[in-house]
């Protein structure tokens, strides 16, 4: 059964047989304090179990899944307030991530044995004074994996220095906040997931799992309505700089998950280069373990959907 796409005005929405799997909301009408940027919102199983919140009252900026980063220079592409000399602070500084236009007309197609969608996408960086330090080209696929009871997204992006000088990406952790290194490609769980399980390859654990680094994690959380659950796994690319990735994530207050190629270290980008990053995120029925868990990861590996598109 093919993956298929339908294309809207400000959205584009994947669906399988009759369930629509994901909605890609690439024009956005936040306000600028939420630092206006595309997100994947709902995101849903095959089975139909929803698996993403969006704008939580405690963060009303957390948007579904959304390639979010806290600190771009003294900019601000994560939306609400920007931690600096020890606190948070709402600043002028809400940048937003424009969509410029698709480079070939949103579609499903065959390809590598099975039935995948796929979007490419030129998107451009603007600071609420209206510069523009990076322009992004996104690439976005989707399949099936009916027999495993998932499916897999596998999101590229490339980010280009449009400046005459470095742009210098961060996380409230390099400004000095220990544990708060997020920034990246962010999911945020929903509130039935709050106390949820993190699967990594040694085991599985909760919010000590911080910092940790590895080539995935999963994570797992029960849903309200039935007695049911549903496991996610996120893989680091070994093609990115910060492979195997450090990464943030959550179980208390709230369910979150962020690949942070930027968590305790900043990263220069020089003027004219261009930094790319990759990941898979596979959402899968059922409350997995560490062994599942590697096996999905391998196969989004095995079926390299960005490669292929």
């Amino acid at each position: 059964m093919a993956m298929t796409l339908r294309r809207g005005d400000t959205e584009v929405s994947g669906w399988w047989k009759d369930r629509e799997l994901f909605r890609y909301v690439y024009r956005p009408a936040d306000p600028r304090r939420e630092s206006p940027r595309p997100y994947f919102h709902p995101v849903r199983t095959l089975r139909g179990d929803t698996v993403t919140i969006f704008r939580p009252h405690d963060h009303v900026w957390h948007k579904g899944v959304a390639l979010s980063l806290p600190n771009v220079d003294a900019d601000n592409f994560w939306g609400g307030p920007t931690f600096r000399d020890g606190r948070y602070v709402q600043l002028p500084n809400d940048g937003a991530m424009l969509h410029e236009g698709f480079e070939a007309p949103a579609d499903a197609f065959a390809g590598n044995g099975g039935q995948r969608a796929s979007l490419d996408e030129r998107l451009r960086w603007v600071t609420e004074t209206g510069h523009v330090p990076v322009a992004e080209r996104r690439r976005i696929a989707a399949a099936a994996w009916p027999d495993a009871g998932a499916w897999v997204l596998a999101f590229e992006t490339t980010l280009t220095n449009v400046t005459g000088t470095d742009v210098v990406f961060g996380s409230p952790a390099t400004e000095g906040r220990p544990n708060a290194g997020y920034g990246g490609l962010f999911w945020r769980g929903p509130r039935s997931f709050t106390g949820g399980t993190v699967v990594t390859q040694d085991g599985t654990g909760g919010d000590e799992l911080m910092g940790r680094r590895g080539p995935w994690l999963g994570f797992t959380g029960r849903h309200d309505g039935h007695d049911g659950a549903s496991t996610l796994v996120f893989r680091d690319a070994p093609a990115n700089f910060s492979h195997p990735s450090q990464w943030f994530v959550r179980s208390t207050p709230f369910a979150a998950v962020c690949p942070a190629p930027f968590f305790d270290r900043t990263h220069a980008l020089a003027a004219g280069d261009s930094l790319t990053l990759r990941y898979d995120i596979v959402v899968a029925d059922g409350e997995l373990g560490p062994g599942d868990c590697a096996a999905l990861a391998t196969r989004a590996a095995a079926d390299d959907l960005i490669t292929v598109t």
